[in-house]
């Protein structure tokens, strides 16, 4: 097969994971797949090859495991990079179960530095978070804004993972790293075939307010409106997921090409814009015309207050550009969600 070279994406049957895994086989490069599935489910293989006709080769084991994954890169030695989603995810979650999030997510990204270094691998894109910042004294907030103290165990692992590339990178280590500080993805692939796919309860706003609107959930919570924001809700700059994949393609081919400025760059992800909880449910009703159930209750411990991206550095850096509106983000998040309760086996 011809192709322009063999990318790792890792967690690639996930949310962002399978629509990065979409952008890359339609750019032309061979995609390769190592999920545990902890967190994510077999059909989406099928799902990515309805969309491309091409079928990523899938490899579910856990990046915990050294000697199979020391085998993986034995298999491929002609891999041109990586891209780094797998990763447990859920900020409540880490507060409940910490030891958890600090072994998975901060083995696994040291497993895949020893094996980038062992078998010379050098070109790295780290699936960061805006969590990094935690409430920003100045917003929007650029890549230049101080890291604050973590407010969850998840939140640090970010930080950490951050470190270890940088770090990896500065002790001599023949690997370029990007890490993408993304903000709130939301929204799902124009063809409904994959989106996002929370098991149980959803800790994100847009899964909880699809499911409501389908009867899956009674009603939706709003954590709190006594912020200082002009309605009182949080603020988030939502992302399009299609968008954020592109992004990722961008970020790999900077490293490919040589077209990198330092061996380690950091990147805003995000549009520049900040919607409120509120906004984006009433964008929801005013797109799809479906009244959703919700109710105002107490604040939810360790949310900010508000946050949004200076996005002018990855820009002008990447020539990436957020395009889709919240208006796109909510109707493609609700055709995702209809076409996967309708076609459930």
């Amino acid at each position: 097969m011809n192709t322009k070279g063999k990318i790792l994406v890792t967690g690639g049957t996930g949310y962002i994971g399978s629509h990065t895994t979409v952008e890359l086989i339609n750019q032309g490069y061979e995609v390769l797949i190592i999920d545990n599935l902890s967190n994510s489910e077999a059909f989406i293989i099928d799902r990515i090859e309805q969309i491309t006709g091409i079928r990523p080769k899938f490899y579910e084991f856990d990046l915990l495991d050294q000697s199979r994954l020391s085998s993986f890169f034995e298999e491929n030695p002609d891999l041109k990079g990586i891209i780094h989603f797998a990763a447990a995810k859920a900020v409540g979650e880490s507060v409940d179960i910490p030891l958890h999030y600090y072994r998975n997510n901060l083995v696994t990204m040291i497993n895949l530095l020893e094996g980038m270094k062992q078998h010379k691998i050098e070109n790295f894109v780290f699936s960061s978070s805006c969590t990094v910042y935690g409430q920003p004294d100045k917003l929007p907030v650029n890549e230049h804004a101080p890291i604050k103290p973590a407010e969850s165990p998840y939140g640090y692992t970010k930080q950490v993972n951050e470190n270890i590339l940088k770090d990896t990178i500065g002790s001599g280590a023949a690997i370029k790293g990007i890490a993408l500080r993304y903000f709130n993805p939301i929204g799902a692939h124009d063809s409904g075939l994959i989106g996002e796919l929370p098991r149980g309860v959803p800790n994100n706003l847009m899964p909880f307010i699809t499911q409501t609107a389908y009867g899956i959930r009674e009603q939706l919570r709003v954590f709190g409106d006594d912020y200082n924001t002009p309605d009182g809700s949080c603020i988030r700059d939502y992302i399009h997921v299609v968008d954020l994949a592109k992004a990722h393609i961008v970020a790999i081919e900077r490293l490919i090409q040589h077209n990198n400025k330092n061996n380690f760059e950091v990147f805003n992800i995000g549009t520049g814009n900040g919607f409120s909880v509120l906004e984006v449910i009433h964008s929801f009703e005013k797109t799809t015309g479906i009244k959703l159930n919700y109710k105002i209750v107490g604040r939810r411990a360790g949310d900010i207050e508000q946050i949004w991206a200076d996005t002018t550095i990855g820009n002008q850096e990447l020539g990436w550009k957020a395009e889709r509106s919240i208006d796109e983000m909510s109707l493609s998040a609700w055709k995702w969600e209809q076409n996967y309760r309708n076609t459930k086996q």
